[in-house]
């Protein structure tokens, strides 16, 4: 009888908890914001506890009294009693104003507050920064903005001057990655290959992003190949795309260089060199967006435009008085032309996603298109020291082009081999696409999954322009001179298909998250020739003749080098290549307690070209008060040598005289899977590695105030560059080079050269305040580095002798290496606002960078005779590079200095109807230029030296000088 009870009594007590108990559904988001955040953790005080899903979505089961707490890092926890509502709707203060910028990148699952982050991330808000500004591409703007972003606008570079790379930490292009809306993004299938910042390295073209379609950018500034793959070492850049909906926006705008200095119409001569107007780099740029809802579960299209037509620029140190001033120049004969390029550009994005009404399932897709055309100048030709270079009668007398040529110091406009010249042109076509597609939703057990595919295109084309092949013009007519060439380019293809999966359990210890996911990529790489008129002249059926016309050798026929300024792609150049690449990924990130959160991940990845590698990363962040966090991490990263390293080949010529006859010289960037690479035991390229170390506080000492200062170490092994060239004095090359097709005077390689250690520390402090109608903005951002060269490998066939050395990578080589980034950059914008109007200024300091020139000089006891043999000597090639001083006494080496400079930029910006807001300034206002490109003590023998040949080298400070802007933004 007794147990019939206690059984009845147990049914009647289950019966009533199950009744009590009841399901909450609820949505968590931001106070401030309204955004949903997803991870929240929801536990039952003392019991279990569940987490949001990727809306912000929860479900539980609670009885009634029952205590909910709400916590998720970066914002105020609360507590709420569970009484009759079944529903809930909360919203979370953030902690701090710091913690409302979310960001995603270096989190796999739900989103963290950029403070509470285990690694610096910085969250850049576009349209803030272009508005503010005369810069009118994303690559400038960023690199005013954050601390170790590093960007050199190229001069005088060929194909390097038509598209803008950056990287981070001074380390190379392709090695940060890039994400747009968190889904890799496309290589561009350019290779730097002359001197520049980055030779050796391809890049992402962040410009070909139209900035009207970018909602905010987020750059996790610390290595990240465990969590993303190859190319993360540096870290990573991910573009966010706008999710704007009913809402137009215009943003159009002028902005022109005043260089009251250095413009080459305040040279003493400006015939000397080419010319614009006193207000020239004129850009004009227009930007729309415009956002639509699709159905009635919150889905959208937005859809953004850009179009941007800039103005070439012209600088010149204008005093040409060298014989009376001991301080000038003489007349810049290598760079008549020196400054910018034209662009034009234009181009178009959209983002579209849509939920599945009554599911957690939405299909997403983004994509776009952009065209850029450049138009730059190169080096110039003199006749009066190149005549070969130039349309010639039969006599050897000049067949003048006017619309190419110029006449130099001749005010009656006389004619003589003295005074003629010209600078040839290259135009290049840019075509750039994308489009990414996928599916995420959410299981009943909140397991968060994506899976996606992207595809993304990009086409790199040269054009010579404004030029000659003079092989072609012996005796012709004006009118029949060709100056217009196909010099042929390439294209690279990358498709990602990507499955993400993750859930955070809030039962395990303070809330955890699992990742997992998979990655299979393919690439494909093309270079393609360009019309024999290009790169040589058919005369007999022969591809490379060493004359030409009939054969005669007398010093008046000219040998066929192909189009000036860029002779285009051989069919021995072209190629076409591709691979694969598999990649799983693991991470584990746990809040072992309120305070302590640590990371963890593991990355696999497998290519078919060159094998496997595996990487790691652990990184944690702990609080020691509610506003101050100690974070740091350690991990090892890789970046796969690209497609374009592999394959890319380029001959050059030289046009030497043997016996007194003009003849061919063939130097050529061989690939390096060549049989001339492995004659010399260049071995296949294997991947760059690396251990990346952090450690660094974020503190919010009081409200408002952000303090972010982090430290970090990157060392790397097997870097690859090019070196320089070899010829046949190096035994095993001789044969090899002899049967090339046709024979080859040298060879340069592409090979895992180099091994190096970065070292600096972020600076990054955030005061923003209101007041009523008033704000006042205050943001210092700042970086100190250092790039030690650790040690060279070198195979033991180009080993023998110092000359050798020098030639594989010469100490001007490493030079520009280390000139990657200025020692250091600091940055602090003021902005204050009251009612319609704002006002602020950027000041940037921009500090010592060394460069070197080529030499020419000899020093004396220093080796000589080259590795070359046959001519290819130690002087004029980087080798100790010495130049001879102003007095001609003496040698010194040939170390361009760029000191430390600032530039202000101020603006102003009224509001002048609900609608339109107009903003006005000058950057740069007391038109601050870096240091002139010449040797002190040697100024007039190292003039025109540096790697641009004009009065300045690239550096990040630019050399255009003061730039006015104007903007009008409509937003309706």
């Amino acid at each position: 009888m007794m147990k019939s009870c206690m059984t009845l009594f147990c049914l009647v007590l289950t019966s009533y908890v199950l009744y009590a108990q009841q399901t909450i559904t609820g949505k968590v988001t931001d106070q401030r914001s309204g955004s949903p955040l997803a991870g929240v953790s929801i536990k039952i005080k003392g019991g279990k506890g569940t987490s949001t899903d990727n809306e912000g979505v929860f479900k539980i089961q609670a009885a009634s009294g029952q205590t909910l707490e709400i916590t998720s890092v970066g914002y105020k926890p609360i507590v709420i009693a569970a009484g009759n509502q079944s529903v809930l709707q909360i919203a979370l203060e953030p902690a701090s104003i710091e913690m409302t910028e979310l960001v995603f990148v270096g989190a796999r699952g739900s989103a963290r507050s950029k403070a509470e982050s285990p690694v610096p991330v910085d969250v850049i808000n576009v349209n803030n920064v272009a508005s503010s500004t005369a810069k009118p591409d994303l690559m400038s703007q960023l690199n005013m903005t954050v601390p170790s972003f590093n960007y050199n606008k190229q001069s005088g570079g060929d194909g390097s001057d038509a598209i803008d790379f950056a990287s981070i930490r001074g380390l190379g292009f392709d090695q940060t990655l890039v994400l747009i809306n968190g889904k890799r993004r496309h290589l561009s299938a350019f290779v730097n290959e002359v001197g520049t910042r980055g030779r050796g390295n391809s890049g992402t073209d962040l410009n070909s992003i139209p900035e009207a379609a970018i909602d905010h950018i987020e750059i996790l500034r610390d290595g990240a190949s465990a969590q993303y793959g190859s190319d993360a070492i540096a870290g990573v850049i991910n573009i966010v795309l706008k999710k704007d909906v009913h809402h137009l926006t215009v943003n159009t705008g002028w902005s022109g260089y005043y260089d009251h200095k250095y413009n080459s119409l305040n040279s003493v001569d400006p015939s000397q060199y080419y010319t614009g107007s006193w207000v020239d780099g004129n850009t004009f740029t227009t930007a729309v967006d415009y956002g639509l809802p699709i159905g009635k579960s919150g889905g959208f299209l937005n859809i953004a435009g850009n179009f941007l037509a800039q103005g070439k620029t012209f600088r010149q140190d204008p005093d040409t008085n060298w014989t009376t001033n001991p301080n000038a120049l003489s007349t810049n004969t290598w760079r008549r032309a020196g400054g910018d390029g034209a662009v034009t550009s234009g181009g178009g994005m959209f983002n579209l996603e849509i939920p599945f009404a009554g599911t957690q399932t939405k299909f997403y897709a983004f994509g776009g298109m952009n065209y850029k055309h450049s138009n730059v100048y190169a080096w110039t030709r003199n006749f009066s020291a190149n005549p070969q270079k130039f349309p010639t009668n039969p006599d050897g007398s000049l067949i003048y082009e006017p619309g190419i040529m110029h006449v130099a110091g001749a005010p009656d406009g006389s004619i003589n081999s003295n005074n003629v010249f010209y600078n040839p042109q290259e135009d290049v076509y840019i075509t750039d696409q994308s489009i990414a597609a996928g599916f995420s939703g959410t299981t009943k057990s909140s397991w968060n999954w994506d899976i996606s595919n992207v595809t993304g295109y990009n086409d790199f084309h040269y054009y010579g322009n404004k030029t000659f092949n003079a092989a072609l013009d012996n005796g012709l007519p004006p009118s029949s001179v060709k100056t217009r060439f196909n010099d042929g380019g390439f294209s690279f293809l990358q498709n990602t298909a990507n499955l993400d999966i993750n859930k955070r359990f809030a039962g395990v210890a303070e809330g955890m998250t699992l990742a997992f996911g998979a990655e299979f990529r393919y690439e494909h790489y093309k270079l393609y020739a360009g019309e024999p008129d290009s790169y040589g002249y058919d005369v007999a059926n022969k591809l490379y003749p060493n004359l030409y016309g009939d054969g005669n050798a007398d010093s008046l026929r000219k040998p066929a080098s192909g189009s000036e300024g860029f002779p285009g792609f051989t069919p021995g150049d072209a190629t076409v290549a591709h691979r694969t690449n598999t990649g799983v990924y693991g991470d584990i990130a746990i809040d072992l307690t309120k305070a302590w959160l640590v990371d963890g991940a593991v990355r696999f990845e497998h290519y078919s070209d060159f094998g496997s590698v595996t990487t790691y990363k652990f990184a944690t962040r702990y609080k020691l008060t509610q506003n101050f966090n100690i974070r740091g991490s350690i991990s090892t990263g890789f970046r796969a040598p690209s497609l374009q390293q592999i394959n890319f080949s380029n001959t050059n010529t030289n046009i030497i005289k043997v016996n007194g006859v003009p003849t061919l010289e063939y130097i050529k960037l061989v690939p390096n899977y060549s049989s001339i690479a492995r004659a010399v035991g260049i071995p296949a390229l294997k991947q760059e590695e690396s251990v990346n170390g952090s450690l660094g506080f974020a503190w919010t000492p009081v409200h408002n105030l952000t303090i972010t200062t982090d430290g970090y170490w990157i060392k790397m092994k097997n870097r690859i560059v090019i070196t320089g060239n070899f010829g046949s004095a190096i035994g095993p090359l001789a044969s090899v080079l002899a049967a090339n097709n046709p024979p080859l005077y040298a060879a340069n390689f592409f090979v895992n050269a180099v091994n190096t250690t970065n070292t600096g520390l972020d600076i990054v402090i955030d005061y923003t305040k209101r007041w009523g109608k008033q704000s006042l903005r205050a943001l210092l951002a700042g970086n100190i580095q250092n790039v030690n060269i650790d040690k060279i490998n070198i195979p033991s066939a180009l080993d023998s002798n110092y000359a050798d050395r020098q030639a594989f990578f010469s100490s001007r080589e490493q030079a520009f290496l280390k000139a990657s980034a200025p020692r250091a950059k600091f940055s602090l914008a003021l902005e204050y606002g009251v009612g319609k109007f704002t006002a602020g200024s950027h000041l940037t300091y921009f500090g010592k960078v060394v460069t070197q020139g080529f030499g020419y000089a000899s020093l004396p006891g220093a080796a000589s005779g080259g590795p070359g043999g046959a001519g290819i000597s130690d002087q004029g090639n980087g080798w100790d590079p010495y130049v001879v001083t102003d007095d001609g006494k003496s040698v010194i080496p040939e170390n361009f200095v760029f000191h430390g400079k600032i530039t202000t930029d101020v603006y102003v910006s009224l509001k002048l109807t609900p609608h339109c807001t107009w903003t006005t300034g000058v950057d740069n206002l007391f038109n601050v230029h870096p240091d002139l490109a010449v040797t002190a003590g040697a100024r007039q023998s190292s003039w025109g030296d540096s790697e641009s040949g004009g009065a300045f080298d690239a550096v990040q400070m630019g050399f255009n000088g003061m730039r006015m802007f104007s903007k009008l933004l409509f937003r309706f």
